[in-house]
């Protein structure tokens, strides 16, 4: 739901995250000013599959599956210990072993939905991330950097995954799936 332009949020687009609401003291006020999707009504996150299907499409046999999906999946602790950067965003990066379980859990809805590639096919590698600004000016990023570094690690149980659908104006959620 991140890493993408504000104005590229349209009605009926849905993605699925884990919400890390550990994190919000640290980055609230961060991702209020400097995170387009914070301002649309996402939480702090790691995104897990955006874009997913078209609203339209997400009935109860994809609700379904997903729930079927997920729970071969366990709850697992993720330990956000560092910052990272992309191009134009700073963001908190989980330890390894969290990351790797992140990314699982993207493969296996790829897998499940292929035509639905992470970020639609837009970069090469799954990089699980909890973004806080972007495109924002280096001296920015570096004072929030700085900030956040002071709040690290921060821990946060992961036990579901969320669809969110984008209604036009903000997002909201309309399903959450246990991981079991």
């Amino acid at each position: 739901m991140d890493d993408v332009q504000p104005d590229a949020f349209r009605a009926g687009q849905s993605g699925l995250i884990v919400r890390v609401p550990e994190a919000e003291p640290a980055v609230g006020a961060w991702r209020d000013r400097l995170d387009p999707s914070a301002r649309a009504g996402v939480p702090a996150h790691v995104t897990v599959l955006f874009p997913f299907l078209d609203a339209r499409l997400v009935d109860g046999g994809v609700r379904a599956a997903l729930g079927d999906l997920l729970s071969h999946h366990r709850p697992f602790e993720a330990r956000f210990d560092h910052c990272g950067r992309f191009p134009g965003v700073l963001y908190l990066a989980p330890a390894p072993e969290p990351a790797t379980r992140f990314r699982r859990l993207t493969e296996a809805i790829v897998e499940r939905w292929p035509e639905n590639p992470p970020f639609g096919g837009a970069f090469d590698d799954i990089v699980p991330h909890l973004t806080v600004a972007q495109g924002q000016d280096e001296s920015v990023m570096a004072r929030a950097e700085a900030a956040l570094l002071t709040s690290l690690p921060l821990v946060t149980r992961v036990s579901t995954v969320d669809l969110l659908v984008h209604n036009g104006r903000q997002w909201e959620q309309q399903a959450s799936f246990p991981l079991r």
